[in-house]
């Protein structure tokens, strides 16, 4: 819950991001936080999140980014993802300088995603904080992922084409690797035991406050069908949603599952029609859920295992079916596995029989329950977006 406290002083927190919905709705709440503490918070971001900016209380600074968000057609390879966000940069930072040269920030965040806010405060020598939807380096990052990263094809070329950015973006800190992932501080809005090797992340530098969730709860809403003894929520976030062979299975899997009511996110791009005629009445289909709400009165969720979604089914004590689609997704799956409140399924092998297979045997475990209890309890404990707005507040200059 939001402290909404005083402000030590009203300072101008800028935070810069990219123009992703996964990276953008995890940190919402931090900002609406820091608007309510009496700050003046601008986000500078492409204008199609406006949306989700402005009802924040933050002041939309525009930029026009050449990531492919429109489309959400992003390349498997990771060096050509890599090099969408260098170009992405290179073309951003000239709008940042001529929005905030001439006002500046007393405190940049930024985006994982958007590290060209690094090379802005470094120049106007500005602190920085990184807010990350998602896992953060750990101890041997360098070694485990970094290090094979650079034997893939084109690797060479593009930290080539990054050294020679930062020699000349105004940026201090110069090593590639130590630019673009390893923050001098950070917060991260997950929770600590979705980091990969947690214990080997300095403390000095990264803050885990979990899932930053504020009065999101209060402000949607859903309402459990009367009757409906248990709940389950089928979404696989906003990106991977077209999807209609899966959504049939869930409909075989789930439909007329007795004494189950079944709310499946379909997104935008498939028609409820794709899904069949005479659908069973327990399945609600949408093309979008508050899933926050929902879950919060589920008994079970089926997810891509995205950041932001493995956070709140953790933060709402719920057993998981994780079916992951692409990016870091089979990592967090894997993970939630290993924390014992989930079954991983590959979206190949998503039959009617496995989902539903896997779902009754989540949901009669007492030891799955246990475990969802203890971790939702860890999750909320970490403070969200309160102690996220502390811990900046604490990082302005005095």
């Amino acid at each position: 819950m939001s402290s909404r406290r005083t402000a030590r002083r009203r300072a101008h927190v800028a935070m810069i991001g990219v123009p992703m919905v996964s990276h953008v709705l995890p940190g919402l709440e931090v900002i609406r936080e820091l608007a309510a503490r009496g700050h003046r918070v601008t986000y500078a971001n492409d204008p199609a999140t406006a949306g989700l900016i402005e009802p924040t209380g933050a002041e939309l600074v525009p930029y026009d980014s050449t990531l492919p968000f429109r489309d959400n057609i992003w390349p498997d390879d990771p060096i050509e993802a890599s090099s969408l966000f260098l170009d992405d940069a290179m073309a951003v930072l000239p709008q940042l300088h001529a929005a905030y040269d001439e006002d500046p920030a007393d405190l940049y965040l930024y985006d994982i995603g958007a590290y060209v806010a690094r090379a802005l405060a470094e120049s106007q020598g500005r602190p920085v904080v990184q807010l990350s939807p998602t896992f953060v380096a750990w101890g041997s990052y360098q070694e485990d992922v970094a290090a094979q990263l650079a034997q893939l094809p084109g690797a060479d070329v593009l930290e080539a084409r990054f050294k020679e950015w930062l020699a000349g973006c105004g940026a201090t800190t110069l090593d590639v690797g130590e630019f673009s992932g390893v923050p001098p501080r950070g917060i991260a809005t997950i929770p600590r035991a979705m980091q990969p090797y947690a214990d080997t992340v300095d403390p000095a530098r990264i803050d885990f406050v979990g899932p930053c969730l504020g009065d999101r709860v209060r402000r949607e809403s859903w309402t459990r069908p009367e009757g409906a003894e248990k709940v389950l929520l089928v979404s696989l976030g906003s990106a991977y949603t077209h999807q209609p062979e899966f959504y049939r299975q869930c409909v075989a899997a789930f439909g007329e599952l007795p004494g189950w009511h079944v709310v499946l996110q379909i997104g935008k791009h498939v028609d409820p029609a794709e899904l069949g005629r005479d659908l069973p009445p327990n399945i609600e289909v949408r093309s979008w859920v508050p899933q926050l709400a929902v879950l919060e009165q589920a008994d079970a969720f089926v997810t891509h295992a995205g950041m932001g979604s493995s956070g709140e089914g953790l933060h709402a004590g719920v057993p998981m079916i994780v079916v992951p689609q692409g990016a870091e997704q089979p990592m967090n799956a894997d993970r939630l596995v290993e924390l014992g409140v989930a079954r991983r399924i590959d979206t190949a092998d998503a039959t009617a029989d496995a989902l539903r297979s896997a779902l009754l045997g989540l949901t009669s475990d007492p030891e799955v329950a246990g475990r969802s209890a203890r971790l939702k309890a860890e999750v909320r404990a970490e403070g969200g977006a309160s102690r996220a707005a502390d811990l900046i507040e604490a990082a302005l200059p005095a």
